[in-house]
């Protein structure tokens, strides 16, 4: 089976690779000459464990290619999958402009039958949009919507042990169930995984699996803001609720609000759909609220920490990603703690053992970016945990009290709580905790 992936971002690099592992004759298609230059080089442009691995061993395997001939990539396959970028618009739309070119170029090239599957993020109703785009080819095409549901830093086992792979397609496609099931047979014999529905639910579960999780945060954030207010300590309150097998554990973390590429968008595009159909999606759109106030909470700590003026103070920050195991900083709590201790008049110094390259290309000069957890700290007036990295959670705590210059701690994921970092003559703060 010949399978074209079209984008090499995440979602088209990481399936890509995984299906290739499989054993798929995969082509990553891409319009930019200078990118897919650089992975058939060897460069792998995002850090994801395992994944220049799979990328290495299946180009020397013969089984995954990148090309930007988008004609020869495409006009074989017998399967094409769009996993290009869908930003948001300011409304909190989508932009579908690369999911209707894949989809105009489908139309052209394809010589043979073949399924037309959509992976990328998109709103309820693009199956149907892209269905009127290929019309008048010289072939038939059936389109699927099969949405991703990878954790970055998690997304290769992710995708080769899945939860579940929904499926979007007409019950009666029997060509597109067919190469479907054949596809994902490798990744799905430990018991049948694939859900099938038809493109519209499948293109509404993406948006509510997201929105579901991020709501999860929202809520233990607020209820960490009512901890601090009554006295109560967030940790054992998460343990006593996750503790009801209904609920469960995950997603029960107070800290300073979700980022990345998929919740902050997908809550939003949720919230909007509902919207161009006349409906108000309150939790949602809630979610979303609490989540910009959020971010403002370690600002707020840290000002408190510095005296109310930050201006002229050094802050040590650890952890620049918006989750550990990824270089992803998109809507980052880290950013939005520095842009606003700049605006203050405060200096940075910051460490990420993933994310720094990223991060200079954004800020240049204007922050110190150090090799080095503990070389942040010298000098700091207040140390700032924003990512909670494996490397950040059992650090020398003598070691940091001698190379701050003022012993403040602001511990925006709760990791160091019970340490007894007071003891150990350091001013903590965590979010929604009481510190024995």
């Amino acid at each position: 089976m010949k399978l074209t992936m079209v984008g090499t971002g995440y979602v088209g690099l990481v399936s890509g690779a995984c299906f290739a592992e499989t054993g798929t004759d995969v082509t990553c298609l891409d319009i930019d000459a200078t990118k897919v230059e650089r992975l058939n080089g060897g460069e792998i442009p995002i850090f994801e464990p395992g994944l220049e691995d799979l990328v290495v061993r299946n180009r020397a395997a013969g089984r995954l290619r990148f090309t930007n001939d988008v004609q020869a990539a495409i006009k074989d396959a017998d399967v094409v999958f769009i996993a290009v970028g869908t930003p948001s618009r300011p409304d909190g739309g989508a932009d579908l402009s690369q999911v209707d070119a894949v989809a105009n170029a489908v139309r052209q090239y394809a010589e043979k039958e073949l399924v037309l599957v959509n992976k990328s993020t998109v709103p309820v109703g693009t199956n149907a949009r892209v269905r009127r785009l290929v019309e008048g080819a010289q072939v038939p095409i059936h389109v699927v919507s099969n949405p991703e549901f990878l954790k970055e830093g998690d997304a290769v086992p992710d995708f080769m042990k899945p939860d579940r792979v929904v499926v979007g397609c007409d019950a009666d496609d029997t060509f597109a169930r067919e190469t479907m099931t054949r596809l994902y047979h490798p990744v799905t014999l430990i018991g049948d995984r694939i859900v099938w529905m038809d493109p519209v639910s499948a293109e509404m579960t993406k948006y509510v699996a997201n929105t579901m999780l991020a709501m999860r945060i929202s809520f233990m954030n607020e209820i960490a803001a009512l901890c601090e207010a009554v006295g109560g300590d967030i940790h054992s309150v998460r343990k006593g609720v996750g503790g009801d097998a209904r609920i469960g554990q995950k997603f029960l973390y107070a800290g300073p609000g979700y980022g990345g590429s998929c919740f902050p968008k997908d809550v939003k595009a949720l919230v909007h759909t509902a919207r161009e159909h006349g409906l108000e999606l309150e939790l949602s759109a809630a979610t979303d609220r609490v989540n910009q106030r959020q971010k403002s909470v370690l600002v707020r700590k840290v000002r408190h920490a510095l005296g109310g003026d930050p201006r002229g103070k050094r802050v040590a920050v650890w952890g620049l990603s918006f989750k550990p195991r990824t270089d992803d900083v998109r809507e980052s709590s880290a950013l939005f703690l520095i842009d606003a201790l700049l605006a203050d008049g405060a200096t940075i110094a910051a460490h990420d053992p993933e994310a720094m390259e990223v991060v200079r290309g954004m800020y240049g000069n204007k922050i110190e970016l150090v090799d080095n957890a503990y070389k942040a700290c010298e000098g700091a007036d207040a140390l700032v945990l924003v990512t909670e990295w494996s490397e950040y959670q059992n650090p020398d705590f003598h070691r940091v009290h001698k190379l701050l210059r003022s012993h403040h701690i602001v511990d925006g994921r709760n990791v160091w709580t019970r340490y007894g970092l007071p003891k150990q003559g350091f001013e903590y703060q965590g979010i929604g905790v009481k510190v024995p």
